[in-house]
């Protein structure tokens, strides 16, 4: 994650029908366009506001798109997240900070996109490399990248994206003293609890009865950044999500899926975490908010906070470019952001385990 900027807002995010009065546009650019997938529409769960859901889960009604709901087991209420194992999701986290940073084009990164690899396909799924290589503005060489595509249901049409950056930081630019950002630093919460939480999570996929297709992406080069400057200005960030989202535009006439919804998961995970609504995800695909925060409060999922929060320059502006409607699962105060404290200790598994359920739930109410 890059900056985050405020936006003058003139009602609270309280309730579904919101009144904004917009102020002026952060230093960081301009925002992305606010629209929906040109292939195809928002999946829907029978009117998906946060009140919506609410009633319906009140009253165990039937999901009002159709006579089922999306995972094929009638009534909404039957519907229960998927057994999400917190420890293991931990292990996990733990292993792959033992592989130390994990920095695009560095051997740490190869060893982990191998993990990876074997991980998914040993669980049945997919997995595909996305290979490229960019050249950062402060290095004097190209750098190979690759992002990684995992794949469930790969005959469906229909897809879903849940994706999260890879890379880690090379350098922790908020420690105050400037001697420290160069001393290793694993990003536990950012840039691994994304990655430890899909690969519990594909676990659990074979078997979701979900009517979507649904693939894990993950991005390299979200922050291969070694010289920063004000208002945005230094090293380049978001290399992997904006190639992918430049492939997914170009393959347009000829690939048989589309994406109809996104969301990207970065800094979730953190102990105590608020995750409060990112506000380009709000301008981009305010019904697939709707309907993540509706069914959170409806679950109880207490982190997931109907308020306003910052517009962010994340991952997600890449792919809402490219016409997927995507949100940012963010948690935009979370204290060890780019510090050599970022590590497994600040991490918590009922985090994981809660935005598992509600993102479990989900995929199997949508239709």
């Amino acid at each position: 994650m890059t900056a985050k900027t405020r936006r003058w807002i003139g009602v609270g995010l309280v309730g579904v029908g919101v009144a904004v009065g917009w102020g002026v546009w952060g230093a960081m650019g301009t925002p992305p366009a606010s629209r929906t997938s040109p292939d195809g529409t928002l999946p829907a769960i029978g009117g998906g506001g946060e009140r919506a859901v609410a009633a319906r889960d009140t009253a165990g009604s039937r999901n009002t798109a159709g006579s089922r709901d999306a995972g094929g087991q009638g009534d909404a209420a039957r519907v229960r997240p998927v057994p999400f194992d917190k420890e293991r999701a931990m292990k996990y986290l733990q292993r792959l900070c033992e592989l130390g940073p994990r920095i695009s084009g560095t051997p740490a990164m190869t060893q982990q996109q191998e993990m990876l690899e074997k991980h998914f396909r040993d669980l049945g799924a997919v997995v595909r490399r996305q290979e490229f290589t960019v050249r950062q503005y402060s290095r004097r060489h190209d750098t190979p990248m690759v992002n990684l595509i995992v794949t469930w249901h790969p005959q469906r049409e229909r897809r879903i994206l849940i994706a999260s950056h890879y890379d880690t930081r090379p350098i922790a630019d908020q420690e105050p003293l400037r001697a420290n950002w160069t001393k290793p630093f694993v990003s536990a919460n950012d840039g691994t609890s994304g990655v430890a939480f899909l690969m519990e999570l594909g676990h659990h996929m074979k078997e979701l009865p979900t009517a979507f297709g649904v693939d894990f992406v993950f991005f390299d080069g979200e922050e291969y950044v070694f010289e920063t400057g004000p208002f945005g200005s230094g090293d380049k960030y978001f290399f992997g999500s904006e190639h992918f989202a430049a492939e997914y535009v170009r393959t347009k006439a000829t690939r048989t899926y589309r994406y109809d919804a996104g969301i990207l998961l970065d800094l979730f995970a953190g102990k105590d975490a608020q995750l409060k609504i990112e506000l380009y995800s709000w301008d981009a695909a305010r019904p697939l908010v709707e309907q993540i925060w509706g069914l959170a409060r409806s679950m109880g999922a207490k982190s997931f906070v109907y308020d306003k929060g910052y517009e962010v320059l994340d991952d997600h502006i890449a792919l809402i470019r490219a016409g997927i409607p995507t949100i940012d699962i963010i948690d935009f105060d979370y204290p060890h952001w780019h510090k050599l404290s970022d590590t497994p200790d600040k991490v918590s598994p009922e985090q994981m385990r809660e935005v598992s359920d509600v993102l479990s739930v989900w995929l199997q109410r949508i239709r």
